[in-house]
């Protein structure tokens, strides 16, 4: 009986571990003192450049989606929204930021895996979450807790 109430402990603590060790590798989480968000300003500036040459034809110059964005299309399929905060990015974590810019959706999003390595579609989620307001910016943080 004392066996098993000391290895359920470690078994907890060991689980706790590992999920802790995977969160790590998959988000880049640290606060940046001039930012004071997980980006640095050079992924920022990086991502500024990502965004304008692959992304802001669809998404808009300041990240503010498609004016009718809301609404499908003839075939069903939604225009790009606004990725600023104001739709629902912020409620995505991390990973399925990247896995969205890696892979694309079955909508009208193309697949940049190919062209962008890891690095790269960090900095374009730093640069589209610059314009994230603080609030919506903290309830991320608080939403998908690293």
């Amino acid at each position: 009986m004392m066996g098993l109430n000391i290895g359920v402990p470690v078994a907890s603590l060991s689980a706790v571990m590992l999920l802790s060790g995977c969160a790590d590798t998959d988000i880049p989480w640290h606060r940046d003192s001039q930012t004071q968000r997980w980006y640095t300003q050079v992924q920022l500036d990086e991502g500024r450049q990502l965004y304008t040459r692959h992304c802001a034809q669809c998404h808009g110059q300041r990240a503010q989606g498609a004016e009718n964005w809301i609404k499908p299309d003839a075939q069903g399929r939604y225009p790009p929204p606004p990725l600023n905060g104001s739709a629902h990015a912020w409620h995505h974590p991390y990973p399925q930021l990247v896995e969205t810019i890696s892979q694309g959706t079955q909508g009208n999003m193309p697949a940049w895996g190919a062209m962008l390595n890891e690095a790269e579609i960090s900095a374009t989620i730093a640069y589209f979450q610059s314009y994230w307001p603080d609030r919506g910016y903290q309830l991320w943080l608080q939403r998908h807790p690293h």
